[in-house]
């Protein structure tokens, strides 16, 4: 890495640190809930107890916290989510357009919430993608979860730091193209926010995973699973 890309890593860092404070404050306890909620009843049928799992833009580490692995790793840019992490888990401070600090197949599952939107422009998501696919082992799944800019509108500009406009048929393509195959797609799944605004019951987030004909009428975000082919 040139000392000029490190720079400005670290720059991108501190800017995610400060924006993320002042997004996410008070939140945290709530948050921790819901990613246990969602680790448990949802995304556990897709990672096993024996799995190498990375985080992709793993924020907070919500989910990498609270799902269950044998190996664990977090990759983002932001300098709080070392502190984040919990003492069993692989912090990788990384641009992830760039290649990454992993052996070439050697994760069972890559998952990432809400980031690739955040990723600069379409060439980044397709290059991270790519190294995704590199670091997975044959067979190895990918799972990602964001908002569905089909159902989210205007609001998906809400955010500040949104550059990329995504649907689950164009997550879907861009996956494709970086040599996977779609396992599932399902363009309407969890609400646009789950853990901001006002703090539901968790009992009401275990009853709607229950409900997937409910995730059509409130769903604004897509789930798409890809797999790395097995030869």
């Amino acid at each position: 890495m040139t000392a000029e890309r490190e720079g400005r890593d670290v720059a991108d860092g501190l800017e995610l640190k400060r924006l993320y404070e002042q997004r996410f404050a008070g939140r945290t306890e709530y948050r921790t809930k819901v990613w246990q909620t969602l680790c448990a009843q949802m995304f556990s049928r897709w990672i096993r107890p024996t799995d190498s799992v990375l985080d992709l833009g793993s924020g907070y580490c919500e989910f990498i916290n609270n799902v269950t692995a044998h190996r664990k790793l977090a990759m983002d840019l932001n300098p709080d989510a070392r502190a984040r992490a919990n003492a069993d888990v692989e912090m990788v401070l990384h641009d992830c357009s760039t290649p990454w600090p992993i052996s070439a197949a050697s994760l069972d599952a890559i998952f990432s919430s809400n980031f690739l939107e955040h990723l600069f422009d379409k060439a980044t998501v397709s290059k991270t993608l790519k190294q995704a696919y590199s670091s997975l082992k044959p067979g190895g799944t990918l799972v990602a979860i964001g908002p569905n800019i089909r159902y989210v509108g205007g609001a998906y500009w809400d955010y500040f730091d949104h550059h990329v406009a995504l649907t689950d048929n164009s997550l879907a393509e861009v996956l494709t193209e970086a040599g996977f195959t779609i396992e599932k797609s399902v363009a309407r799944f969890l609400p646009y926010s789950m853990s901001e605004g006002s703090q539901r019951p968790i009992a009401l987030l275990k009853l709607y995973l229950k409900l997937p004909f409910a995730w059509k009428i409130f769903g604004k975000q897509f789930l798409v699973v890809a797999r790395k082919p097995s030869n």
